[in-house]
């Protein structure tokens, strides 16, 4: 099946929206995620200044990091912000050995039990002799054993004397939690030796200095986050994807709508175009199109219109210059059957008079036929020009003087104003049947006595040559209508009153074959003026 332009269009719109939806979208889920993930990190680094407060006033009262090496929790405590810390309780002999110096890896802290990698403490076993403390500063510390219910979060516990602590491991290095604000935090000394913390933590991340009485102590450094891992955030990140899935459905679905009916409003006019255009094949010329739209297609409209009327007024012109034509050619024949016929029956002698009279009209039936061999090839550009550089002026001259003495038997003065030297580009021959006509015309329109006026304007690039004739003139709704074919002031068609009305259109078509123009006016004299325009060559 073949698809129509609306198709297209609407296909064309449909595809284009789908796509635009599309990238909005992936652009959003992308943005959205860099902007969450940046905007939870910036929480993290606020709690984090406020965290660097606390431990910083807590690291004023003990000196050294080791409230935090021994009892971890109270590290966990003041991360988080609790109101509550455990409670410091008097310095024993470890706090006062820690004051005043910096720890080396590990000093200090309490043996502490093994883990399970979920965290939890393994079955008690009984194992003989302890092993000193490893060295391992980087290790993540586990929560302290337990409690017993009197013993204070400061005190460390009471072990009977026979009472053998459990081996303590290397904490696992653990992953970085996505949002687990805890896990994500790791405590340095200014040098950048960890105390606590998870030991994961990048040490190139975002950190935020401790200070003690206004000098820096430690570095509280938070590891950014990857991504979104955690199940809320990430519900919440799929609850963001739904609405925005829901309102593209719906954008999608309107811009469908419009482009369907955008599609179908846009073709409109060329369907209405297409089916004016099967009736002008058709031949009815008198169709026509709405043209009140403003746009591209309202243009399309109104040139088709003046196509359609150009069209009516050629066909209007072909039937006028047929019945013209037939005319034109039935009446020298007419007038030829006549005389012969009155001479066939001796109505009429046959003397020299009755001849002439049948030369005269075959005369004139030759000029005509000459007259339409002529105009069909400059209609058609297959007139012979041969051009050449010449000088108007003289050219000028020499016509005037070939007509002159036609035009002084006709009680016509024939004036010529001394021509500057005009030099065009021109064919000789074309000119001279041009200016030829204008003065013929001139000849059977003007009434003796009577005047025919050349004279010369000079414009920018271009020669303008007048030929002013005196009384009787045109009337001006008349003026443009004399370069059309057979068309002749004098309605009556009187064979004395001129030609077949082809010499105008003649003329026109030689001027615009040499790159000029001609037109017609009111005289001076009162007459008619034919103004020819051509382009000069070179300079005067």
């Amino acid at each position: 099946m073949r698809t129509q332009l609306w198709q297209k269009l609407f296909l064309a719109f449909a595809a284009l929206s789908v796509t635009a939806l599309l990238a909005l979208y992936l652009l959003q889920q992308r943005a959205f995620q860099r902007d969450f993930l940046t905007y939870v990190n910036r929480l993290g680094m606020d709690r984090l200044e406020q965290a660097s407060l606390r431990i910083g006033r807590r690291y004023e009262e003990v000196g050294n990091w080791g409230f935090v090496i021994r009892q971890p929790r109270v590290f966990d405590s003041l991360i988080n912000g609790g109101d509550t810390l455990p409670s410091r309780g008097p310095l024993d002999e470890r706090d006062a050995e820690f004051r005043g110096r910096t720890l080396a890896p590990g000093e200090g802290r309490e043996p502490r039990p093994p883990r399970l990698e979920d965290g939890r403490p393994p079955p008690p076993r009984l194992e003989g002799g302890r092993p000193p403390p490893p060295d391992g500063a980087d290790d993540f510390p586990p929560p302290p054993p337990p409690r017993r219910e009197d013993q204070s979060d400061s005190t460390p516990p009471v072990r009977a004397a026979d009472e053998r602590p459990p081996i303590e491991t290397a904490p696992p290095r653990r992953k970085v939690d996505a949002l687990m604000f805890p896990t994500r935090v790791a405590l340095t000394t200014a040098e950048g030796q960890w105390v606590i913390g998870n030991p994961a933590v990048p040490s190139d991340s975002p950190f935020v200095a401790v200070k003690s009485h206004g000098e820096i102590v430690g570095k509280l450094l938070l590891a950014p986050l990857p991504e979104l891992q955690n199940e809320v955030d990430l519900a919440f990140a799929r609850s963001q994807t739904r609405h925005t899935l829901i309102a593209a459905a719906g954008v999608l679905a309107g811009a469908l709508l419009f482009a369907w009916i955008l599609a179908r409003w846009l073709l409109a006019p060329i369907k209405a175009l297409g089916r004016a255009s099967q009736k002008l094949t058709a031949g009815d010329y008198s169709v026509r199109i709405a043209d009140a739209r403003t746009d591209e297609l309202g243009v399309l409209a109104h040139d088709f219109n003046r196509l359609a009327e150009a069209l009516e007024r050629n066909q209007q012109a072909r039937r006028d210059w047929g019945a013209d034509i037939a005319h034109e050619l039935r009446t020298p024949l007419s007038i030829l059957r006549g005389e012969i016929q009155a001479l066939q029956d001796g109505v009429r002698p046959v003397n020299a008079g009755a001849l002439a009279s049948l030369q005269g009209e075959c005369s004139r039936l030759t000029a005509l036929v000459e007259d339409l061999y002529q105009l069909a090839l400059s209609d058609a550009g297959a007139l012979e020009y041969r051009f050449v550089t010449l000088d108007l002026g003289n050219l000028l001259s020499a016509i005037v003087n070939d007509h002159s003495r036609a035009l002084a038997g006709s009680g016509i003065a024939l004036t010529l104003e001394p021509p500057p030297r005009m030099m065009v580009r021109a064919d000789e021959l074309r000119l001279t049947q041009l200016f030829g006509n204008l003065l013929i015309n001139s000849q059977r329109y003007t009434d003796a006595p009577g005047r025919v006026v050349i004279q010369f304007t000079t414009l920018p690039g271009m020669w303008q040559i007048h030929v002013d004739d005196s009384p009787p003139g045109v009337s001006r709704e008349l003026l443009p209508k004399l370069f059309d074919r057979l068309f002749r002031v004098e309605t009556s068609r009187n064979r004395a009153a001129g030609g077949a009305g082809l010499g105008l259109a003649i003329c026109r078509n030689i001027a615009t074959a040499h790159g000029g123009k001609i037109e017609a006016g009111t005289s001076p004299l009162g007459g008619l003026r034919i103004t020819v325009t051509l382009p000069r060559e070179g300079k005067a």
